[in-house]
């Protein structure tokens, strides 16, 4: 039991910054949705629209917020996801092993209902839209909870949706990459792997890795690789060293935490909910595609998450929490299925209709606020009686 608690308060002091700007992200992403839709729905839309469809070296100001903006937000990612490999929730299998499979379970079911609905279709490449869990809208909600949230149960969240997102960069490499320019491609690797000698041979200068990442990302970006994982790539060649508060890779993740939540999400939030909704918005709703992400979101993330992380418990390649039961996992799986950020950026990949895109953003918008209110209210409801609980027994 002291050895629990000794974890949880290490584990508390590891993502305690993360958890925070995380939080504070979700909150900003829901004010500059709301914003965005007004505006594009009001007397000004065309005005407002055109601003992120201005030319800009060449290319409207949205392909930069999505391609270019997003790969540092890909970046603050990596750290994280590297900070918790090497000293944090993923660094043994045993800790790492009950979000991994809640992870898995959550991206493979809801992919499986929207396959199930689309394969063969020409819609069947947005099966990687409900895989994603948003980490700034999820732990956002959780935090609506206040202390009575368990520490290890926004690890938990944290770890799953990290893991997760890791998931969608891999899908993202995998299977929306359409044209490759082997030429480009190959200069973006040789500097990744010089990088990564540059970290053995411990360089912790932030400036020629920072420098070399900007070259990596435009040769990423001229080879038909979603120039977004160079921020991923970057972030594992960056030195970690000890992981304390002097390590480079600290001191840039420390940097990011406030341009990327103040400034780049709330962009991408605007640029991508830029959606015009018209009197007849509800019959687009009823596409297979549209219905497919609904089910993902909605039904495959929860069942996919609290199934696999019973079964893993169940054959013993997992432990749950002590302080942690199935309720709080089933309550904790429904915010797993707000996709948002991570959904939109994937349904921008997958498909080039606009009818597509829009109708395909207006049900994740949907979804994510169906699962997050059933989140809220369910984890708000067992949390509460658990607390009873806890007060009674001590009486």
């Amino acid at each position: 039991m002291l050895f629990f608690i000794f974890a949880t308060m290490k584990i508390t002091k590891l993502f305690k910054d993360f958890f925070d700007s995380e939080k504070v992200g979700g909150f900003l992403l829901i004010i500059c949705t709301i914003i965005s839709l007004l505006f594009a729905n009001s007397f000004f839309s065309n005005e407002y629209l055109n601003v992120w469809h201005h030319p800009f070296a060449g290319k409207p100001v949205e392909y930069w917020i999505n391609d270019g903006l997003m790969a540092i937000f890909f970046l603050l990612i990596g750290l994280e996801l590297e900070r918790e490999i090497y000293i944090g929730e993923l660094s043994n299998f045993k800790k790492a092993s009950l979000p991994i499979f809640a992870a898995i379970g959550g991206m493979l079911v809801p992919a499986g209902l929207y396959l199930f609905l689309n394969y063969g279709t020409d819609t069947q490449s947005g099966a990687g839209i409900p895989m994603a869990t948003d980490i700034a809208f999820a732990l956002g909600v959780l935090s609506l909870l206040g202390n009575k949230v368990p520490t290890s149960l926004k690890v938990f969240l944290t770890a799953l949706a990290v893991i997760d997102d890791l998931g969608a960069i891999l899908v993202i490499a995998i299977f929306y990459t359409k044209n490759l320019d082997f030429g480009n491609l190959s200069i973006a690797l040789g500097i990744f792997a010089f990088l990564l000698v540059l970290n053995r041979l411990k360089v912790r200068n932030l400036i020629p890795y920072l420098v070399l990442g900007v070259f990596m990302w435009y040769f990423m970006l001229n080879s038909g690789v979603h120039a977004t994982i160079t921020g991923v790539l970057l972030a594992f060649a960056i030195p970690f060293g000890n992981g304390s508060k002097k390590s480079t890779s600290y001191l840039l993740q420390n940097a990011l935490h406030k341009p990327v939540t103040w400034i780049i999400l709330p962009l991408f939030a605007m640029a991508n909910t830029a959606i015009i909704i018209d009197s007849d918005w509800h019959y687009a709703l009823t596409h297979k595609y549209t219905i497919g992400i609904a089910l993902g979101l909605i039904v495959g993330k929860p069942i996919g998450i609290s199934l696999f992380s019973y079964f893993s418990v169940k054959m013993k390649l997992s432990s749950l929490p002590e302080d942690l039961n199935w309720k709080s996992i089933i309550g904790v799986s429904f915010l797993g299925g707000i996709g948002f950020t991570m959904s939109i950026f994937i349904t921008l990949l997958a498909f080039n209709d606009i009818d597509h895109i829009s109708h395909s953003k207006i049900m994740i918008l949907l979804s994510s606020i169906t699962v997050a209110l059933i989140g809220l209210l369910f984890l708000k409801s067992i949390l509460k009686k658990d607390y009873i609980d806890e007060v009674s027994n001590d009486n």
